[in-house]
């Protein structure tokens, strides 16, 4: 058996074309047939075994590999010239130039880099270096392959590449059939579009492992749709969870005070822009707080929002009850001042938020493709939702609030301040309309028409599951989420929008106190 050492030798001297020996034209470079036979040094070199074969082709990766005019190849660095063959220092001739490549070459010299990754002491670049020769689908890497795989303690490397192996194998026409069998069952087992690709590209095959391959093909095309639809219901259900923060508080006001307010989309629009406020006060003024910032902005904005929308209820809003238009006509004309106060403050120009660093990214499990964005925004909006029937059913608010919204003019009979309830349960709803900024800042352009975006679907998600009712808004806003994101594959984005308000028109017109009423509203009458 020849030794590494050896191994080596003969690999290099492929490098060394014989066409260029002697030709003072050729000398400096290989002639164009000679590029074949340079590339198939490189495959020498990669299943080589030899510790200097990496810095053989990683030196002619970076026109650092040279040969001289007697064929003696040499390895730059820096200014330190070594012999590629005994790794000594030598002296570099006058004569000796660069070895040129070509893109096959280049191809080559990628799956063979690849190839002596797969012996790292790191399993993260030995589990890489085999994803890149699965991508090579190169069948010279199969010896290194084959040679790791008896090597390989790592389950999860030891699979990736079985999988490189896999496609190596279907890609070279003269593996036997068991193998090419076996390679088609890793590809299904493997599962993603990458594998679909390879077992597509099977071509001109036995027909058993044709009629494999397209068994497979089937298979995973299935599993692919199945994972389309498992994607549509999560951004349905992260839809749903940004729908469900935004109407929240409007499901509030409007159940307890029916009160239309249009300007509840610039609530949300404000604790958008509080949490840029507070991300730059802490920028300047307190950086090690700086990641902190998007969790500090949530009792920040819920405060300023808050205490807006009390002021607006004490300042406007209370001379309006009773009076459904005007309340709407006042809050619209609200809506358009808060507007033009933002632009005249922040400008119209978007605002950058940043995202903290566990919230940004995400992570593929199976076929889906699962945001870290979005997930914080389902879980948040789940708290916000608990904290909120928990005040609701817990504190002394929430009864005054519940009494208020069954029975008015009783609830004011048994002593109960409704005024007050009325300026509290508005700053709650405009509060949580500050919280779904600060979420809605992480999702979308922070602007001064950010509210606008969000208002009517507010309007449909409260009405449709039946005003005043939270449980009713929580199951109106997931199942219009969803809804929306399985309609827009189908009928496009703006079709599918028409389509979902159509929907919502003919079912107010079958039940127009939306799915949960509130049965105590009929004592008012």
């Amino acid at each position: 058996m020849m030794r590494p050492g050896w191994l080596l030798l003969a690999a290099l001297l492929l490098l060394v074309p014989g066409s260029s020996r002697g030709q003072e034209a050729d000398r400096y470079a290989p002639l164009a047939g000679s590029f074949d036979q340079v590339r198939r040094g490189i495959e020498a070199l990669a299943v080589s075994g030899d510790p200097r074969a990496a810095a053989v082709i990683g030196a002619l990766a970076h026109g650092d590999l040279l040969r001289a005019a007697d064929g003696t190849l040499y390895v730059r660095a820096g200014d330190a010239v070594t012999d590629a063959r005994t790794g000594a220092s030598v002296t570099l001739p006058d004569d000796a130039k660069p070895v040129r490549v070509n893109n096959a070459v280049r191809a080559a010299i990628a799956s063979a880099i690849g190839s002596l990754e797969l012996f790292a002491p790191d399993p993260a670049t030995r589990a890489r270096a085999a994803e890149a020769v699965f991508h090579s689908r190169d069948p010279a890497a199969l010896p290194a392959l084959d040679r790791a795989l008896a090597a390989e303690r790592d389950a999860g490397v030891r699979a990736t590449m079985e999988q490189a192996r896999a496609a190596a194998l279907l890609a070279s026409p003269t593996a036997a059939v068991p193998a090419q069998l076996q390679a088609i069952a890793s590809m299904r087992a493997r599962g993603n579009l990458d594998a679909r690709g390879v077992l597509a590209g099977v071509a001109g095959r036995p027909p058993e492992v044709m009629a494999a391959a397209t068994a497979a093909v089937a298979e995973l095309d299935f599993q692919a749709r199945l994972w389309g639809v498992a994607q549509d219901a999560f951004y349905g259900l992260s839809l749903g969870s940004v729908l469900l923060l935004a109407a929240a508080g409007l499901a509030i006001t409007f159940g307890v005070m029916g009160v239309i307010n249009m300007a509840h989309g610039e609530l949300v629009m404000i604790g958008a822009y509080t949490t840029f406020v507070v991300q730059q006060a802490l920028a300047a003024y307190a950086p090690a707080l700086a990641g902190a910032g998007l969790v500090i902005a949530v009792p920040v904005a819920f405060v300023v929002a808050g205490g807006l929308g009390i002021a607006i209820e004490r300042c406007l809003i209370r001379f309006l009850y009773g009076r459904p238009l005007e309340t709407l006509l006042a809050t619209f004309g609200l809506s358009l001042v808060l507007q033009q106060a933002v632009r005249s403050l922040f400008g119209a120009q978007n605002k950058p938020v940043s995202a903290p660093a566990w919230m940004t990214g995400g992570t593929r499990v199976g076929g889906l493709d699962f945001t870290y964005n979005r997930a914080v925004i389902v879980l948040f909006a789940i708290l916000v939702v608990a904290g909120l029937m928990a005040l609701l059913r817990f504190s002394s608010l929430g009864l005054r609030m519940r009494a208020v919204t069954q029975n008015r003019r009783m609830a004011a009979l048994m002593g109960i301040r409704t005024p007050w309830t009325d300026a509290m349960t508005f700053g709650l709803g405009s509060g949580i309309a500050g919280i779904a900024g600060v979420a809605l800042s992480q999702l979308d352009n922070v602007s001064p028409d950010l509210g606008q975006k969000y208002i009517v679907d507010s309007f449909m998600v409260v009405v449709f599951g039946g005003v005043g009712n939270l449980w009713g808004t929580v199951v109106s806003a997931l199942s219009l989420g969803l809804l929306n994101k399985v309609l827009e594959p189908v009928a496009g984005a703006v079709l599918g929008k028409i389509v979902v308000l159509v929907l919502l028109v003919a079912f107010i017109q079958r039940k127009p106190r939306g799915l949960f009423p509130i049965k105590g509203r009929a004592v008012e009458a």
